[in-house]
């Protein structure tokens, strides 16, 4: 089993199979992809043209199969690992998993626009000037919140279905954009963020971000140098 994923200081998309695959304990490769342009002729494009037909990461390649979506990937595991538990046993709350996946999928366009993941970097004055100016970003920070607070109280924790699922692997890359962006969230929301870094599969992957020591300008907004 082959996952390709790119840069983890950036790719917030890898990172969410990645983590879901090393949290579970399920053995995989890891092909490293750089990104280096989005052009049709760059060496990213080109390293994925013959595995993925639309030209992205995450895939997955499995006894020759290729997986190219992240919750496809998702029930994909799912169903050849059932003893993991991927998703919540009880079936109302497994469909509650799967559509607050399918909303973090489809949805929160303005922290994702506004908050691009850069798990290295510490830029509260970007969101500070981002929850002020935007109305989207204040909307999509409150939808979070609200989501996890009402997850919280509903299955007692520690993660948001109690035990960890795809749900917190799927948004652990929201973790990470609240943390460099220093957005405000209450005290019981900020204790669920520090158990989602302190997992396993997060913290390796937190530190593979960091010892990437790369800087690629495209996905710097913000900043002209590390």
């Amino acid at each position: 089993m082959q996952l390709y994923i790119a840069n983890k200081n950036y790719s917030s998309w890898s990172m969410r199979p990645w983590v879901l695959l090393r949290q579970a304990d399920i053995d995989f490769e890891e092909v490293f992809v750089r990104f280096d342009s989005f052009a049709p002729d760059s060496q990213f494009k080109s390293a994925l043209k013959d595995i993925n037909p639309v030209g992205k990461v995450p895939v997955l390649v499995h006894d020759g199969l290729a997986i190219w979506d992240t919750l496809a990937i998702a029930e994909y595991l799912a169903e050849l690992f059932p003893e993991k538990n991927l998703w919540p046993q009880e079936r109302a709350a497994r469909a509650r998993a799967r559509s607050v996946c399918a909303e973090m999928h489809s949805g929160f366009m303005g922290l994702r626009s506004a908050c691009p993941m850069n798990i290295e970097a510490h830029l509260p004055e970007i969101g500070a000037l981002a929850l002020r100016d935007q109305a989207a970003v204040r909307a999509d920070l409150a939808r979070i919140c609200s989501l996890w607070s009402g997850l919280l109280q509903a299955h007692g924790g520690p993660m948001l279905f109690g035990q960890f699922s795809v749900a917190d692997a799927y948004f652990a890359p929201v973790v990470m954009r609240i943390k460099t962006y220093a957005l405000p969230v209450p005290a019981d929301l900020a204790a669920y963020m520090d158990r989602v870094c302190a997992l396993p599969g997060v913290q390796a992957w937190t530190d593979g971000a960091l010892a990437e020591q790369d800087f690629i300008d495209f996905e710097e907004p913000f900043r002209l140098a590390r």
